[in-house]
């Protein structure tokens, strides 16, 4: 089973306020996305790939309501709290926060857990109260993926090293692994892959032997759990990922890294072709 994943992170933004949105209008653009994607992915045999997109929010009513008949989109979250609503307990005190229940109800299938810059802020938040222990993000997050799986969302568990930790992956991927997973349903989840060090300008993309070594790492600590790359799924890499037995799928942000930058639906379909070959 392949697995194509879009985080659409905040490509909502319209470009007069510093944004790359050129798609639609704010209230317009989560359907937008939706209606410009699913008839180019209908063709696609369910049995072989599967396509979970993940909005911000603002957009999950507008996404999950454009889904045609047989829509083979999905859609997900960015993350849910690390607590949720529970009958006879908790009924929604979350003032800024989204827990697992609303996902639900508000049309998601999946959810992204542990995205790079979703560890960046965790970690950031613990260092201002004096806390430096990497594990502690790791708890967090394995805390948020319990709670999407007993309301029963997918999840889609990204791991990763800096730059600074490059030398000792080993260990902090298996600590990112051993703790994320710790009594979490395995055949729910995806792990993505996000060498960190390499993604952003001017830096030097993972080479094909880097990412096979990590994914066959990935594979032997989990039980062989479905690996996706999640340092950016696009024209430039999509044959090479597909060449490589260990990778299952990829993650695709932007289409678009040069000139008017963004999230374009056709570019998207044009990166799924190419990485699947038809």
């Amino acid at each position: 089973m392949k697995h194509i994943f879009l985080n659409l992170k905040r490509f909502d933004v319209p470009v007069e306020l510093g944004g790359v949105n050129r798609l639609a209008p704010m209230a317009d653009w989560g359907r937008a996305v939706v209606e410009g994607t699913q008839a180019g992915l209908a063709h696609y045999d369910p049995a072989e790939v599967e396509f979970v997109q993940f909005f911000p929010e603002a957009h999950l009513l507008s996404a999950a309501a454009a889904r045609c008949e047989g829509s083979r989109v999905e859609v997900g979250c960015q993350s849910v709290y690390r607590q949720d609503v529970a009958p006879g307990g908790n009924f929604g005190a979350f003032t800024s926060n989204r827990p697992a229940a609303a996902a639900k109800a508000l049309g998601c299938t999946a959810a992204l857990i542990g995205h790079c810059e979703e560890r960046n802020d965790k970690a950031g938040v613990l260092t201002e109260a004096g806390v430096t222990d990497t594990a502690a993000v790791n708890r967090l997050l394995n805390q948020e993926i319990l709670c999407a799986q007993k309301q029963g969302l997918k999840v889609l568990y990204c791991i990763g090293e800096k730059s600074e930790e490059q030398e000792r992956w080993q260990e902090v991927l298996g600590e990112q692994l051993d703790i994320g997973l710790a009594g979490v349903d395995k055949s729910k989840v995806v792990i993505a892959y996000e060498p960190i060090w390499s993604i952003g300008p001017g830096k030097t993309p993972a080479d094909k032997p880097y990412i096979e070594k990590i994914a066959r790492f990935v594979k032997e600590r989990t039980g062989g759990l479905d690996v996706v790359y999640g340092g950016g799924l696009k024209t430039d890499n999509a044959e090479m990922l597909a060449s490589i037995p260990e990778i299952d799928g990829g993650l695709i942000a932007l289409t678009r890294f040069a000139g008017e930058i963004g999230f374009y639906p056709n570019e998207y379909l044009d990166i799924i072709r190419l990485y699947l070959g038809k």
